[in-house]
Parts: structure tokens; sequence; C-alpha cells
């Protein structure tokens, strides 16, 4: 695909996410960056989420991921329905009574203002290095597909990307994030769709055949009953629920989406649809997988494999596919595709953390909206500016799955989160407000202990429900700090 064409296809995208943008800044005020005016249609909202909360990591990892671990992933995405119930009935009734913008203004009319400091700044850390890592996804593939033919360093990929975003978030905020998403999950689920068509045709496939060749490859297996292995059934779906939890639940990120639509009411049916629908998305995302894998062994296309047998940089199965072996056609709707999907969970990512930091660390009242602006303005640069920083850094030391990465970080840094949210609803307890920072440190080094541990001792590898035992001993740092009754 030339590069004109590339480009093209990127600058019409683009025109479309600017004219949604200046569309929905009309008739906006200072609070509608964080809001939205509270005036989102649910079923608007609950499909807009499904790109963001997918990302580019989905879109490129899950199809790849499956020729080392199968259909494993869908275990987790089965948890994910538990602990999204749990998001409607439990946590969203909480924000909407207490008319929150951040949701982490919860922990210090709870336990007290290091609390609130200590839960938003664990926040702005995992949502940092996550939307870093969903960035990194994007901007290699942009580098793959259009840049490099201009010379252009992959760090100035990087940069033009976030440019873009911050063009079209900039006025409007959550607002305009809100209906982009919509677009962009459209976007990326019709690319799907067309893709899976174009590979059906390339291997002669009916649709009754495409349904027998996901069914019956070696790839579908979804269930492992093996309890040593790290993606073992039960530690997959108990971690699906806590996942669902704490990084969406307790995540500013997707929980501002649900905090701009009218009452609690539409907010909960929008968590209900969400919830099914990206159950269905992930199966679709990993029957592509199965699909793209059997075009590999059809077709003869290499494939780096280690010592083991494992298929190496799986990442770059899915777009070097679509850009280098399928047609034209495959290759632009790929990049609409993975444009959607890294774009929509990018721009949201960047204003949470501005939301969350403008809210839990600026003080700003009484000051006229000129200056709440301006300041606004500068912290949305900051992280901005804090994203391509982390984006170097992963691409300097990044030796794996992407997907795998941002399970693994984020079984650190939401753990806390988990604990601190899970004491202050499940007990009455009042704690030692000065003393939590000491926990929520200490809490991610026991947990990575207790982990090797757990290895050394029994050959056990707790995988993905680090981020559970990390929780656990949060809440059982919290009650050793908790303030006595009179």
């Amino acid at each position: 695909m030339s590069p004109i064409t590339v480009l093209a296809v990127l600058g019409g995208y683009f025109t479309i996410l600017i004219l949604i943008s200046r569309i929905t800044s009309r008739r906006i005020t200072f609070e509608t960056y964080f809001t939205g005016n509270r005036r989102s249609p649910w079923y608007a909202v609950a499909f807009g989420m499904i790109g963001a909360s997918l990302s580019g990591i989905t879109f490129i990892s899950v199809p790849g991921e499956v020729g080392n671990t199968h259909f494993y992933y869908f275990q987790l995405v089965l948890g994910y329905l538990v602990g999204y119930f749990l998001i409607a009935v439990v946590l969203l009734p909480l924000y909407y009574k207490l008319k929150l913008v951040s949701i982490y203004t919860y922990l210090e009319q709870r336990f007290g203002k290091v609390s609130h400091k200590t839960g938003a700044l664990f926040f702005l850390l995992s949502q940092s290095i996550g939307a870093s890592l969903r960035l990194f996804v994007v901007a290699g593939v942009l580098q793959l597909a259009l840049f490099r033919y201009f010379h252009m360093p992959f760090m100035g990929t990087v940069v033009i990307t976030i440019l873009l975003i911050w063009i079209y978030t900039n006025k409007a905020g959550i607002k305009t994030i809100v209906w982009t998403d919509t677009f962009q999950t459209f976007m990326m689920l019709l690319s799907v769709g067309v893709t899976i068509i174009i590979i059906a045709k390339s291997l002669h496939l009916s649709f009754g055949g495409v349904i027998h060749t996901i069914t019956e490859s070696k790839y579908s297996r979804i269930f492992n009953w093996d309890w040593n292995f790290e993606k073992n059934f039960y530690k997959q779906f108990i971690t699906g629920i806590v996942v669902a939890l704490a990084m969406n639940g307790l995540d500013q990120n997707e929980m501002q989406k649900s905090l701009t639509c009218r009452n609690l009411k539409d907010a909960q049916k929008n968590i209900y649809l969400y919830s099914v629908i990206l159950v269905i998305t992930n199966l679709v995302f990993l029957s592509l997988g199965v699909l793209l894998y059997a075009y590999v062994e059809t077709t003869g296309y290499t494939m780096a494999v280690d010592n083991a047998g494992h298929f190496l940089k799986t990442d770059l199965l899915f777009p070097g596919l679509a850009l280098n072996r399928f047609s034209t056609v495959a290759g632009i709707i790929f990049l609409l595709g993975i444009s959607a999907a890294a774009f929509s969970s990018a721009d949201s990512a960047l204003t949470a953390l501005t939301t969350a930091f403008y809210t839990d660390f600026l003080n700003l009242e009484g000051r006229n909206e000129t200056e709440k602006k301006r300041a606004r303005q500068i912290v949305n640069i900051g992280f901005s500016l804090l994203l391509i920083m982390i984006v170097f850094i992963f691409k300097v030391v990044n030796n794996d799955s992407v997907i795998n990465t941002v399970y693994a970080v984020a079984g650190y840094t939401y753990g806390p989160l988990l604990g601190l949210f899970g004491f202050g609803l499940i007990t009455r307890k009042k704690v030692k407000d000065k003393w939590v920072p000491v926990v929520v440190l200490l809490s991610p080094l026991l947990s990575y202990l207790t982990d090797q541990l757990f290895i050394k001792w029994f050959d056990f590898h707790i995988g993905y429900t680090l981020l559970l035992v990390n929780g656990m001993i949060t809440f059982a740092g919290l009650w050793l700090i908790k303030k006595e009754e009179m």
C-alpha cells in the first residue's frame, strides 16, 4: 500500500473526528470538559466504551496471542460479566449519590485527604502506564504503515499521535469523547468483520467453513483446569471479576463516561449493555486470531518461534499480514480499525488523567473561568509529555506481548485501589490517614515477594490473580492501621 493512500485514509479519518469535535463543542461550559453536562445517552456511552476499553492492544495482541494461549483469555472475559454487575449495583449508586466528578473524592469523604491524594496518585500512575503501552502499539503500526516512508523517527510518530488527540479533545473533553468513541467503536468492529470476510475468501471458506475452522481449531480451546498453569480457569475467571472492578469500576477513565449519563438508572443500563457487547466482541477477536493462524498454516507465512515452540512477536502478526500480504482494501480497513481502537483508548485516557489531576490535586475555587481553563490546558499538556516519555522507556525495555505487560503492571498498581475502596465499602472502620501511603506502597512489594515465594516453594504461578492478592494485602494493611473505636 502506498504511503499516499495511507495518508489519505488517515487524513479523512481525522477530518471526521475533528468535525465531531466541532459539533460537540457548541454551547459548552468549563465543566463540560469533565462531566459532559451529564446529558449523554446511555446507549451511546455503552457502545463507545467498547472501543475505549478494548484499545489497540485488544485489536493486535488478543488475535496474536491465540497462537500461544489459545482462547484462554476468554476465561478472563467471562469473569468480566460478574465484575460489571457489581459495578452497576454497588459502585455506580455510590458515585451518583455523592455526585462525584473524580471518583477518588470518595476516599477523602471516607478516610481523609491523604487517602484521597494517595488513591488519585495510584490511578495517575496506573493510567499513565496503561495509556502509554496502548499508545506504543498504535504508534508502532502507524510507523510501519506510513511514517517510516517519510523517514520519521518512532518518537516523532508518537508526538504526532498525541498532538492529533489533543486537537479534537481540547475543547469539550469527555462530551466529545462520548461521540468520537461511538464512531470509533463502529469503525473498529466494521474493520474486524471485513477482515474476517477477506481471510475467509482467501482460504475459500463459506460461512459454515469459517465456523468449522474456528470450532475445530487446536487454538480454540477455552478452558484450562491445570491449577499450576498461569491461565487456569479459576485464576482467570476470578481475576476477570477483580480486573473489571479495579480497572474499570475504580478507574476514572471508565467511570467518567458512565457519570455523564443523565441519571443512575441510565448509567446502570449502560454498564449492563456494555458488558454483554464486550464479551461478544472479545470472542470475535479471538476467532479472528484462529483465522489468522489458519492463514499462516495454509500459505506458509513464516513466524519466529523460541526453543519451546512458542510464537515470538505475536503483536506483529495481524498488522504484518494486513499491511503486507492481504489486499490494499484489507490494509486500509486494518488502518481504520487500529486507528479507531487506539485513539478511542488514548483520547479518553488523556482526558481522565487531566480530570483526575485537576479535580484531586488543584484547588482553584474562586478563580475565574479563564484561569481555570489555562490550568486545565497546562495539566493536559503535562500529561501528554509524560505519556511520550513512558512510551520511549517502554520501547527500550519491551520484550513481551503488550497485553501481558499491561495486566502485569495493573496487578501492582490497581491492587492498592482495590484494597482502599474494598475496605471503605465493606467495613465501617476509620483508618489513620497519614499511614495510608505506607500501606499502599508496601502492598505491591509484598505482593511481588508472595508471588516469587509461591513459585519457588510450590511451583505455583499466581498469574493475573496477583491483582486480588495485592488488594487483599492492602486491605489487611488498612486493618492494621484502623482507628480504635472510642
